[in-house]
C-alpha cells in the first residue's frame, strides 16, 4: 500500500491518494469468489462448482470488483490514517481512479481532520458562584411525597365527586359524532385535578354521583400529538362507577418507623436534609462546571468541520433512539407521531452538537497545555467501580484496551474541568450584591 497526502483548499481537510497492489486486489477477488461460489448457476456446471475464470467470463470480471474493493480499501484507508497520523473526524468521500483486473487499485479519499484549538483565557475566568442551600420547605415537600406514597385509598359512597378524588369511569369520545381511535376506556382511574386528561375534562366531572352518566365537551389542544384531533371539539360520554379518596398518614414518630429505618420524625427529617444537600452539591458542581467550560469555550477559537457535526448528530440520534426503544418505539414511529422529519430533528440538534464538540476539543487542548494525566490507580478505581456496577470481573475488563483508553480520557476531562473551576474567580451573586448595597445605604 502506498499513500500520498495533500491538503485541500478547505480548512481541516486532506485528500489521500491510496494505491493497493494488484496482487492484493486479486487475492481479495478470490476471497469474494469462494465466499459467493455457491450462488452462481452456470450452464454445464453444477451450482456453485464453476471455476472463477468461467464465472468472470459469464458475468464479467466486474462482478467481484465492488466486494473486493470494500475488502481491501477499508484496511488500506485505516492504515493510511495511522501511518500519516491523521485524526479523521468525518466519513471519507471516496472516488475510485483505477480498478481493473491485473492492475493496482488507485482511489482517493477526502476526509476532514480534527481542528486545532487556539485557547484563549482559561485561567482566572470569572463565573458566578452556584449554591443551593436546603430550605425547610424542601424537606417538607419530600415528606409530603412520602405521605402520598403511603396513603390509603378509602371508598366514598355518600357524596359527589370532588377535586382530589380518584374516580373510576367509563368513557367514549366522539368528534363530529364519530368515535375516534383511542378515545374509549372502561374502568379507567383518574385523579381529579391531576391534569392528566384533556384540559377541561376533569373539571366537568366534579359534582357527578356514582352511576351517573354525563356528556362532556372539550377541545383538544392545537399542539396535540395526533394531527387528526389537534384543535378539534370533542364530546365524551362518561359514566362514573366509583369514588375513592386518599387518606394521608399523620406525620409523627410512628410514620418515621413505618417508612424508614429511623425511630423519630426528627431523625427522618435530618436524613432527608442530608440527601438533599448531597444532591444540591452535585447540581451546583455540575452547573459551575457547565458555566466554566462555556466561558472558556467563548474565549477559544476553532473551526469545527461539518462532517464532525454530522457524526455527532448521528450519535445523538442513536442515543435518542435507544431511549425510545425502552418505550417500544423507533425513531420513524416517533417522528410520525410528532409530525416531523428526521432532517428537521437533525437541524434541531445542530447547535447542541457544535457545543458538545467544542467543549470536548477545548478540554483536550487544556489537558495537553497543562500536561494533565490519568494515573494507573485512578483507572483501576474506575475499573473496580464498573465491575461492581455491571457484575463483571475486573480481570475481564482489564483486557479491554479501548475501555481503559475511554476511562483514561474521562478522568483527564474531569481533572481539566476541576482545574478550570479551581482557577476561576467567583463573582458575587446578584442577591449578595443587593444585600451589601442595602447595608451600605443604612
Amino acid at each position: 500500500m502506498n499513500c500520498k497526502v495533500e491538503k485541500t483548499e478547505k480548512a481541516n481537510e486532506v485528500k489521500l491518494e491510496i494505491t493497493i497492489e494488484a496482487e492484493k486486489f486479486e487475492n481479495a477477488m478470490k476471497k469474494v469468489y469462494f465466499k459467493n461460489a455457491k450462488y452462481f448457476n452456470i450452464p454445464g456446471f453444477r451450482k456453485g462448482k464453476a471455476p472463477m475464470n468461467i464465472v468472470e467470463k459469464y458475468y464479467g470480471a466486474q462482478i467481484f470488483y465492488e466486494d473486493a474493493f470494500n475488502e481491501v480499501a477499508t484496511e488500506a484507508y485505516d492504515e493510511a490514517l495511522t501511518e500519516n497520523k491523521i485524526e479523521a473526524v468525518s466519513k471519507p468521500e471516496v472516488d475510485i481512479i483505477q480498478m481493473e483486473k491485473g492492475k493496482d487499485v488507485i482511489f482517493t479519499a477526502i476526509v476532514q481532520t480534527k481542528p486545532e484549538v487556539e485557547l484563549g483565557k482559561y485561567k482566572g475566568i470569572e463565573i458566578s458562584k452556584v449554591e443551593y442551600p436546603v430550605k425547610d420547605s424542601d424537606v417538607e415537600h419530600e415528606l409530603e411525597h412520602m405521605q402520598e406514597h403511603n396513603a390509603r385509598l378509602i371508598t366514598i359512597e355518600d357524596r359527589a365527586l370532588e377535586k382530589g378524588d380518584i374516580s373510576t369511569i367509563d368513557f367514549e369520545g366522539f368528534v363530529d359524532g364519530v368515535a375516534f381511535e383511542g378515545g374509549k376506556a372502561e374502568g379507567h382511574e383518574l385523579e381529579i385535578g391531576s391534569g392528566s386528561f384533556i384540559p377541561g375534562f376533569e373539571d366537568q366531572l366534579i359534582g357527578m354521583k356514582i352511576d351517573e352518566e354525563k356528556e362532556i365537551k372539550v377541545t383538544f389542544p392545537k399542539e396535540y400529538f395526533s394531527k387528526d384531533l389537534a384543535g378539534k371539539e370533542a364530546t365524551f360520554k362518561v359514566k362514573l362507577h366509583q369514588i375513592k379518596k386518599k387518606e394521608l398518614p399523620k406525620l409523627d414518630d410512628e410514620f418515621a418507623k413505618d417508612v424508614s429505618e429511623f425511630d423519630t420524625l426528627a431523625e427522618l427529617k435530618a436524613s432527608i436534609k442530608e440527601k438533599i444537600e448531597k444532591s444540591n452539591e452535585q447540581r451546583a458542581k455540575y452547573e459551575t462546571e457547565e458555566a466554566a467550560i462555556k466561558a472558556v469555550c467563548e474565549n477559544a477559537k476553532l473551526e469545527i468541520p461539518s462532517g464532525m457535526v454530522e457524526l455527532e448528530i448521528d450519535n445523538m440520534l442513536k442515543d435518542f433512539e435507544q431511549r425510545l426503544s425502552y418505550q417500544g418505539l423507533n425513531l420513524e414511529q416517533y417522528l410520525k407521531m410528532i409530525g416531523r422529519t428526521e432532517e428537521e430533528m437533525r437541524k434541531d440538534y445542530e447547535e447542541q452538537a457544535k457545543e458538545a464538540i467544542k467543549s470536548r476539543l477545548v478540554l483536550e487542548a487544556i489537558i495537553n497545555a497543562e500536561k494533565i494525566e490519568a494515573k494507573e490507580e485512578e483507572i483501576d478505581a474506575k475499573m473496580q467501580e464498573m465491575a461492581k456496577n455491571y457484575g463483571k470481573k475486573v480481570e475481564e475488563l482489564n483486557k479491554n484496551e479501548n475501555l481503559k483508553k475511554y476511562l483514561s480520557e474521562g478522568i483527564k476531562s474531569e481533572k481539566a474541568l476541576e482545574f478550570i473551576v479551581k482557577n476561576a474567580k467567583f463573582a458575587e451573586s446578584k442577591k449578595e450584591t443587593k444585600k451589601q448595597t442595602k447595608k451600605s445605604e443604612k
